[in-house]
């Protein structure tokens, strides 16, 4: 391909191809006659036993290996609100990615609504069709309420990755971070700057993995977030996701940006790119040997090199071109591969928590350095590992609808993951 740039490239590759996914059938076809075995009058037979007991739809159809990527447009990567259609291409892209990582087939469905309330009711409609749901790309907060309500009345397990992806991957670097600086999980301060979907769903997963909200800082675009605010009262209504942590965090009553980060051993930013967001005299202001979250896309808060001039030790972005990225990409091909597996009816935090433990853990293994904290995407193992991991924690939550050793998990989700990548490198 001849083209200066990414952007150029993908325009010529969404030309050239028509898109980045297809459907193929898999079953072998040799005459008229085969029909009368996958279609009629053979499959009434399939009909009515799923008709008798739903869940063979799993054991009987594609649904045991599909998803659906849902999203309504008004969030989407660094573009905003550019609509459904607008928003397929990456759609698109996130169904390749979670097929080549974890081998599962994901359908883009981009939605021609933005009422919280119709995409509740579409994806509910749909979820005989489907294994699991993926949320993609929803502004927040109206992110939170679609999520909780799904998780709700579903008996698949749905997900939003800009809220528990990137909060997994957050908590995987975090934990080996902490392990090479010396710093106790329960003694530690965090400022969280940012509160958008991401930091939000960090705030309480760090919570459920056992750092006390108490200990957190939470600044948003006007100011720490502390009891009293002038906008309190405000934000019960608009924002209560927000509003929880509002009252939960800060016990040293910080009002200003620098009495935040002052004694702070941890920084994550997820906010708006960069550079010059985060300031070098307020990581000065830090805990000795901080560590550095920038998580912005395409250009972090602060240049890591900055960031280390002001004392960092360890700085992670969610740049693959910098050590140490950040990526919801090594969180959600596995959960959706290990949750498939055992055909989940849901995704808990402690199955989130489970991933980032696993990639914690093959870190570990592998020696934790300061610009090697979290796996990188090349590193193909880790995918079925993390698969098995959720898998298991599942069948142990008595949230799946089958059991399994974890090895057997482990074997299938490695199977899978490598066929489906050896037959994505033999494509023209």
């Amino acid at each position: 391909m001849v083209a200066t740039n990414f952007e150029e490239m993908a325009l010529e590759v969404a030309a050239r191809y028509k898109g980045k996914i297809q459907m193929m059938p898999k079953v072998p076809v040799n005459s008229l006659n085969d029909f009368s075995v996958l279609y009629t009058p053979g499959v009434a037979a399939v009909s009515r036993e799923i008709n008798k007991n739903p869940d063979l739809s799993f054991h009987y159809t594609y649904r045991w290996n599909s998803i659906a990527i849902v999203t309504d447009g008004s969030r989407v990567l660094g573009l905003g609100d550019i609509g459904p259609e607008a928003a397929m291409p990456v759609m698109e892209g996130k169904a390749l990615i979670f097929k080549f990582l974890g081998g599962v087939d994901a359908i883009p469905l981009p939605l021609g609504t933005k009422d919280a309330d119709k995409i509740i009711e579409t994806v509910k409609t749909i979820e005989p069709a489907f294994g699991g749901i993926n949320l993609e790309d929803i502004e927040s907060p109206k992110c939170f309420y679609v999520l909780e309500k799904l998780k709700d009345i579903l008996q698949i397990p749905v997900w939003h990755d800009d809220q528990q992806g990137t909060a997994g991957a957050t908590l995987a670097g975090l934990i080996t971070a902490l392990e090479l600086s010396g710093k106790a999980q329960n003694n530690i301060k965090i400022v969280l700057f940012g509160t958008g979907a991401a930091n939000i769903a960090t705030a309480r997963l760090l919570s459920k993995y056992g750092i006390p909200l108490k200990n957190m800082v939470l600044i948003d675009s006007a100011g720490v977030l502390y009891r009293g605010r002038l906008d309190e009262e405000r934000m019960k209504t608009e924002n209560p996701w927000k509003y929880e942590l509002l009252k939960e965090t800060n016990k040293e009553d910080a009002k200003t940006i620098e009495d935040a980060f002052k004694g702070a051993d941890v920084l994550i930013a997820a906010s708006k790119q960069g550079p010059g967001v985060i300031r070098k005299e307020w990581i000065r202001l830090m805990n000795t040997n901080p560590i550095v979250f920038a998580l912005a896309n395409p250009i972090p808060e602060i240049w890591p090199e900055e960031a280390k001039e002001a004392g960092a030790v360890i700085v992670a972005t969610g740049r693959s071109d910098f050590p140490n990225q950040v990526n919801n990409s090594l969180i959600f091909p596995g959960v959706f591969r290990g949750s498939l597996d055992v055909r989940a009816k849901a995704i808990t935090d402690e199955m989130v928590i489970e991933a980032a433990r696993e990639l914690a853990s093959h870190v570990r293994e592998r020696g934790i350095e300061p610009d090697y904290i979290i796996p990188k995407m090349t590193e193909w193992e880790i995918y079925p590992r993390v698969a098995a991991a959720v898998g298991t924690k599942a069948i142990h939550q008595n949230v799946a609808r089958v059991s399994k050793s974890h090895s057997e998990l482990f074997e299938n989700a490695k199977l899978l993951i490598e066929k489906t990548r050896s037959h994505m490198k033999s494509i023209a």
